[in-house]
């Protein structure tokens, strides 16, 4: 079968449409479409079926994905050979980062590379855990983040290396009434407005399980996904808000743990299977992990997983 003809079944596996797939590829749609055909010659069997307008993968569709997975790995294993028979790791990796995760680390991951030949194309990604799969089409590494309860972002065609683990703390006014404390109950911030985010993002998520624990309903008046925002909200008494730890920098806020709950967002890096293999991405989720054992002092080294 035809590699380059396997790549645009991945293609479509990952972005859903034959319309994306030939805009991702610099293709018309019905050259997607008959290269599509071709390949369902070539493997004799049908790859895919009408579902309303669209395509989608029959079981042997879905099965061969799995299978390019493996055949474009081992290519990329083989040119990564070569390349270390060439010269040391180099090379453009495309990274997708969250954006508070990006102020907190790609600075010093930049830094780490500087004197290497990696370079990172990095680009902000606001976008849910449940969005990787999507972003791995356009991206090398992914860096994701994810409520501590939600399950990872591990996947068969997905691996996953688990860089630490974020507490995330009730923020207040320096002149709240609660701003003395050591610790909060969030049953004592019941008649509270709050500033979360939009639905699906760890700190949302977050105060919803608080919520489900407690009892107490919050009372979100504000979504805003930019952490600066929620920040001078709060500090103009404009509700108080839950954010990550290392998120915090204004100067007139207030960081109080939560009491009688476990609160705290996972920072993961996502890659394709065997990806790091590849010795420019391996450089890069490495500069990934010592960044994150520099800025929060963690001597744990990240994990790696990918589920079956």
């Amino acid at each position: 079968m035809n590699v380059e003809r396997l790549r645009i079944l991945r293609e479509l596996a990952d972005r859903g449409t034959v319309a994306a797939v030939a805009d991702a590829l610099s293709m018309t749609p019905s050259a997607v479409s008959q290269q599509l055909k071709l390949l369902a010659r070539e493997a004799g069997v049908t790859l895919l079926e009408p579902a309303g307008r669209r395509l989608r993968l029959t079981d042997a569709g879905r099965a061969l994905v799995l299978r390019t997975d493996d055949v474009l790995a081992a290519l990329a294993r083989a040119s990564a050979e070569m390349d270390r028979y060439r010269a040391s790791p180099r090379g453009r990796v495309r990274v997708a980062l969250f954006p508070s995760g990006a102020a907190l680390l790609l600075p010093g991951v930049l830094t780490r590379l500087a004197n290497s030949e990696v370079d990172i194309d990095a680009r902000d990604e606001d976008l849910p855990a449940s969005s990787v799969p999507e972003l791995l089409a356009d991206y090398d590494v992914v860096l994701t983040h994810r409520d501590e309860r939600s399950p990872s972002t591990a996947g068969s065609r997905i691996e996953v290396t688990t860089l630490m683990r974020e507490p995330i703390d009730l923020v207040l006014s320096s002149d709240h009434a609660l701003a003395h404390h050591e610790s909060i109950d969030l049953r004592d911030l019941v008649d509270e407005q709050w500033i979360s985010v939009r639905g699906g993002f760890p700190v949302d998520d977050v105060l919803l399980s608080v919520a489900a624990a407690t009892g107490v309903e919050p009372r979100v008046v504000q979504r805003v996904n930019d952490f600066r925002v929620t920040e001078v909200l709060v500090a103009a008494g404009h509700g108080v808000a839950l954010m990550p730890r290392y998120a915090v920098v204004h100067p007139d806020l207030i960081r109080i743990p939560l009491s009688g709950v476990r609160a705290g967002r996972i920072y993961e890096l996502a890659t394709r299977p065997d990806a790091r293999r590849l010795p420019a991405i391996s450089t890069v989720l490495d500069a990934f992990a010592a960044e994150v054992n520099a800025t929060t002092g963690k001597s744990d080294l990240p994990q790696r997983s990918r589920l079956s």
